[in-house]
């Protein structure tokens, strides 16, 4: 079946009953499930390794490399769910954009889009553009096991930032003056970015993907009325796209206290939380029939072992009401955190909750 087709669901597999889509799906579970938002990267020295004198995007397109990679933080861990190693820009890259991720910097567009005529430059992704990802999935998912694989892309939003930018922005200055200025321009360019993430998306499920993360990671600089009329019906025909499959959809950003109603919203089945709202306000911000993934500080982990566990019991105690709560940190682990602190987060949050 192509990424274009209509999803079908799919049936249970070996990680239908594990803890993390068990709490995906708000069932029991035998413990609170943990992963790590770039828990495989730049913390790891094995990953510092195997990635010397490779660049980030080559290194995305090596389905043994990628495969290397996103098993190291689980073998590491043991982490309850691995993420595929990849990055937001990737379906970008793939389609043809003349774009690099440059070292301290972030992703770079050669050619920005701010005009109609620079729309042409977003043709339809297929699964061949991208045959690498279902390669590195298919070697993933026999290795993994039980381990649940989660396959992410970037939000329409966060995706069109960068191509309007030309690379990463504080203020988003160029993105929003579309946004506001001339608002066919901005849905048509969103709405070409849904269909890109969507069949994206397809491809990772379909390859054997347990579940799927939207990131969002800059709608933390929008209004809730600008999110709703400008960026929710992208993200949200991302999600429909792909609600046939029957596997869990996550939607995460930063800094996004004062939308996590309208996240909600959009479809998905998680909502990720980031440090700055409670998990037990935030539930009440998203409202009943989701799950809710988050929150801990990530820069807790640089405090001692007894400061990490006493946040790490803050997090778990507000979440002890939660429909369905999978542990995370508030945003991704930092390049200079201890793996060790990971390591023992990990055991210290299956301890407690252990059922």
């Amino acid at each position: 079946m192509s990424a274009n087709d209509a999803p079908r669901a799919q049936q249970p597999s070996a990680t239908y009953d594990s803890a993390f889509l068990k709490a995906c799906r708000r069932e029991p579970v035998p413990h609170t499930p943990v992963w790590f938002m770039r828990q495989a990267g730049r913390s790891l020295p094995e990953y510092r390794k195997v990635r010397e004198g490779i660049p980030m995007l080559e290194s995305c397109m090596r389905p043994e490399l990628v495969t290397e990679i996103t098993l190291q933080p689980v073998r590491r861990h043991g982490v309850d769910a691995a993420i595929y190693f990849s990055d937001i820009v990737v379906p970008l890259k793939a389609i043809g954009i003349d774009l690099d991720i440059k070292p301290g910097v972030g992703p770079v567009v050669e050619r920005p889009i701010r005009t109609r005529e620079d729309l042409a430059q977003l043709r339809d992704l297929t699964p061949e553009d991208v045959s690498y990802v279902t390669e590195a999935i298919g070697l993933l998912t026999r290795e993994l096991g039980a381990t649940p694989l989660i396959g992410f892309a970037g939000a329409p939003f966060t995706l069109a930032s960068y191509l309007v930018e030309g690379g990463p922005s504080r203020t988003y200055e160029n993105a929003k003056a579309m946004m506001y200025g001339d608002p066919e321009l901005w849905a048509d360019l969103l709405d070409r970015l849904s269909d890109i993430t969507a069949a994206f998306l397809k491809v990772q499920i379909e390859a054997g993907a347990s579940a799927v993360q939207l990131f969002d990671s800059w709608a933390g600089a929008l209004a809730p009325v600008d999110y709703r009329r400008s960026v929710l019906p992208a993200s949200a025909k991302v999600f429909d796209a792909v609600a046939g499959y029957g596997v869990p959809r996550i939607h995460f950003g930063v800094g996004t206290g004062e939308l996590l109603g309208l996240m909600g919203e959009a479809g998905a089945d998680v909502v990720g939380v980031d440090w700055r709202v409670p998990m037990d306000e935030a539930a009440r911000r998203v409202g009943p029939g989701k799950a809710l993934q988050g929150n801990l500080d990530p820069t807790v982990l640089f405090a001692p072992t007894e400061a990490v566990e006493a946040k790490t019991r803050e997090v778990l105690d507000a979440a002890k009401d939660l429909e369905g709560h999978v542990f995370n940190l508030g945003h991704g682990v930092m390049p200079s955190t201890d793996p060790d602190a990971l390591t023992r987060l990990v055991e210290h949050v299956h301890t407690l909750t252990a059922r």
